[in-house]
């Protein structure tokens, strides 16, 4: 029975590891992509725009 107590916690981590990993994948794509898609852009241009307008006051 020590074996099972051995085996027991690496079998429910991997049964968890890949229930994490399946739900990451069926949720990408779908109906609100393109509003995650428009988030992310947004906010890499408003980091962008963060940046440019650091780099040319420090220029100075």
């Amino acid at each position: 029975m020590e074996y099972v107590s051995a085996l027991l916690p690496p079998i429910v981590m991997a049964v968890f590891f890949f229930g994490v990993v399946a739900t990451i994948i069926k949720s990408q794509g779908g109906p609100n992509k393109a509003k995650e898609d428009a988030i992310v852009d947004a906010a890499f241009a408003r980091a962008e725009a963060t940046r440019q307008s650091t780099d040319s006051g420090s220029r100075d």
